[in-house]
């Protein structure tokens, strides 16, 4: 359904580049919002290594409508190889925050 609300989490290697992908996904309305949560650690296989990064997590807050043109954006900008987007649909939440996520995401009322 276009209009569900999806929370994405996306690691950056940095403060610089999480901070920039944030930007220009509002910028667009392709987010309502992106928190940052610096300091986090993530263990992973990366080219037959096991290997531990510090990185930045970021939670974008979109609609299933934009999500597309959220990911081509984040990809074009992203510095990682293969960044990590997944996105989950919001099944429960505060009803005037998810209609403040679809106003703000809306692609009638873009002034970019």
């Amino acid at each position: 359904m276009p209009d569900t609300v999806l929370l994405c989490y996306c690691t950056c290697p940095d403060a610089d580049s999480a901070r920039r992908i944030a930007e220009a996904l509002v910028a667009k309305r392709l987010a309502a919002c992106v928190n940052h949560l610096p300091g986090i650690a993530s263990t992973y296989r990366w080219q037959g290594q096991v290997t531990t990064d510090s990185e930045h997590l970021l939670l974008i807050k979109t609609t299933a409508a934009r999500f597309d043109a959220l990911r081509e954006r984040l990809l074009a900008l992203h510095p990682y190889d293969l960044p990590e987007l997944i996105a989950v649909p919001v099944a429960h939440a505060h009803a005037p925050y998810l209609a403040w996520v679809r106003e703000a995401t809306g692609e009638a009322s873009q002034d970019c």
